[in-house]
C-alpha cells in the first residue's frame, strides 16, 4: 500500500469533477426535436445554438441564471462569455437535479464555442467536463493533455488527474494533482487529495482532507457543500465513527434538504441500525430525487427488509427493465448479488471496463465472473481491485466469497474477518451472504475437529 503527499491542497466551488452517478446520458430526443423537419431528431443533428437556447423553465436561482445567460446569447452580448457561463450552469443544473440531459446542453453550448472559434480552451474545458461525467473518460484525457499543454492551468491538470484516476492510472494521476496544487490550491484539491488516499488505502489521512475539503466550502455554494460534507460522512462511517457520520449527513441536508447522496447514506446507516421504517422512508425521498439503479436497489433492499416483499418486487421489475443503460456497472453487481443473470452482468462490467478501469470496475467484473462460475479470472480481477489497498465494505465482502469459491480458505478467512468488522456497511443481502460463508467457516473447523 503506498501512501501519497502533497505539498499543496484544495476544491473550486465551480464544478466538482468526481462522478457521483454512474448514469448514462439522456437520449437527445427527451431535450428536443429539430422544427424544421419532421424526421426524428436521431435522424437529423440538432442545431447546437438552437439546442442551448430551448426555452428553459423553473424558479430556482440557477434557474433563473440559464435564462439570464440565454438572452445575453440572443442579444449577441459578449457572446463568448455568455456561451460559457451558459455552458457552465447547465453543467450545474445537471448536478443539482441529477439530469445527465443538461450535460447534452452543455456540449452544445461547447459545439457553438468551437465553431466560433476552433479548438478554444473554454470549449474544450466545458467540453471535457461533459465527458467526464458521462464517463467518456479516453476522450476527456485527450481533451486534458491538449488544455496542458495549451495553457496548463490548475484545472486542467485537474482535469487531466481525474481522468488518469477513473482509468486506475493513479500514479500518473498524483503528478497530475501535485501539479494542479502547486499552481492553486483550493477546495478542489482537498477532495482530490482526500479520494486519492481512500483509494490507496489511507483512510484517515482521506478524513483529514475530506475536513478541509469541507471547511473550505462556501456558505453560498450548498451544492458543494453538501456534497462534502457528504463524503466526508461516508468516510467517518468507513471508520468506525458512525456518530460523525451522522453528524455530516444531518449537516449536509441542513444545507440541502433533499439531497440525494446524503438521503442514500443516512438511509443506509439507518438500515444498519436496523431502523427499518425510518430507512426506508429516507430512501423513498432519495429514489424520487434520483432514480439510478443504486438508489432503488437500496431501497428495495430496505423494502424487503421491513417485509414489504410486492413493493420490493415491483420497484426491482423497474430496475430490471432500466438499469443496463441507466448504469451498467451498478446494474452489473446487482445482478451478481441477487441471482440474476450471470452472463449479462459480466457484459456489463467488461463494457464499463473498456472506459473506467479503476478498482471499482475490476471488482464488479470480478464480481460477475465469480457469479457466472469464471473463478480463475475472476481472481485475477480481483487481485487489481484490491492492489491498492482501499477500505471498502463490498471489496473486502466480495474478497472473502471470490477466495472461498477459488478454495483459497486461508485468504477468504482473512478477507471474512475484515468484512465482518464493517457488516453494517452492506446491504441485507450481502450481510446474508457473509453470514452464509461464516456459518460454512464454522461448519469446517467442526468435522476438522471431528
Amino acid at each position: 500500500m503506498q501512501t501519497y503527499r502533497f505539498s499543496h491542497v484544495t476544491i473550486c466551488a465551480a464544478a466538482l469533477v468526481f462522478t457521483l452517478n454512474g448514469c448514462a446520458p439522456k437520449d437527445a430526443t427527451t431535450i428536443a426535436r429539430n422544427e424544421d423537419s419532421p424526421a426524428p431528431l436521431a435522424a437529423v443533428a440538432p442545431n447546437p445554438l438552437k439546442l442551448a437556447l430551448l426555452a428553459h423553465e423553473g424558479n430556482a436561482p440557477l434557474d433563473k441564471e440559464i435564462r439570464r445567460f440565454q438572452d445575453q446569447v440572443r442579444r449577441g452580448q459578449n457572446r463568448a462569455a455568455a456561451l460559457e457561463r451558459l455552458g457552465w450552469a447547465f453543467v450545474a443544473k445537471a448536478r443539482a437535479s441529477f439530469d445527465t440531459g443538461f450535460y447534452k446542453l452543455a456540449e452544445a453550448c461547447a459545439d457553438v464555442l468551437d465553431a466560433d472559434s476552433p479548438n478554444c480552451s473554454e470549449a474544450l474545458l466545458l467540453r471535457g467536463h461533459v465527458f467526464q461525467n458521462l464517463h467518456r473518460f479516453k476522450d476527456a484525457e485527450a481533451i486534458a493533455h491538449t488544455l496542458v499543454a495549451q495553457r496548463g492551468l490548475s484545472y486542467d491538470y485537474g482535469m487531466l488527474g481525474d481522468t488518469l484516476m477513473e482509468q486506475g492510472r493513479l500514479k500518473e494521476a498524483v503528478i497530475a494533482y501535485q501539479t494542479m496544487v502547486d499552481i492553486r490550491p483550493d477546495l478542489q484539491s482537498y477532495a482530490r487529495i482526500a479520494h486519492i488516499r481512500w483509494l490507496t488505502g489511507d483512510l484517515d489521512g482521506a478524513i483529514e482532507m475530506m475536513q478541509s475539503a469541507g471547511n473550505a466550502s462556501s456558505p453560498g455554494d450548498a451544492d458543494t457543500a453538501a456534497w462534502a460534507n457528504t463524503r466526508l460522512a461516508g468516510l467517518k462511517l468507513q471508520g468506525g465513527d458512525a456518530e460523525a457520520a451522522r453528524h455530516n449527513c444531518e449537516a449536509a441536508l441542513e444545507l440541502r434538504p433533499d439531497y440525494p447522496p446524503a438521503l442514500l447514506l443516512r438511509g443506509k446507516m439507518l438500515m444498519g441500525e436496523r431502523d427499518r421504517e425510518a430507512a426506508v422512508s429516507m430512501l423513498e425521498r432519495a429514489v424520487q430525487q434520483n432514480p439510478l439503479p443504486e438508489y432503488q436497489w437500496t431501497l428495495a433492499e430496505a423494502l424487503r427488509a421491513d417485509g414489504r416483499e410486492e413493493e420490493a418486487a415491483e420497484l426491482e421489475s423497474g430496475l430490471q427493465r432500466r438499469g443496463a443503460s441507466a448504469d451498467p456497472r451498478t446494474y452489473s453487481l446487482y445482478l451478481a448479488t441477487r441471482g440474476g443473470d450471470a452472463s449479462l452482468a459480466v457484459q456489463l462490467a467488461e463494457r464499463e471496463l473498456e472506459q473506467r478501469e479503476d478498482v471499482f470496475t475490476h471488482d464488479a467484473l470480478a464480481w460477475a465472473l465469480t457469479a457466472a462460475g469464471r473463478m480463475d479470472e475472476a481472481k485475477a480481477h480481483l487481485a487489481i481491485a484490491l492492489a491498492e489497498g482501499t477500505t471498502d465494505a463490498r471489496l473486502f465482502f466480495h474478497a472473502a466469497v471470490i477466495h472461498f469459491r477459488a478454495g483459497s480458505k486461508g485468504e477468504a478467512q482473512t478477507w471474512f474477518t475484515r468484512a465482518a468488522g464493517v457488516m453494517n456497511l452492506l446491504l441485507p443481502s450481502e450481510q446474508t451472504q457473509l453470514l452464509s460463508l461464516a456459518q460454512t467457516f464454522a461448519g469446517s473447523e467442526t468435522n476438522s475437529e471431528n
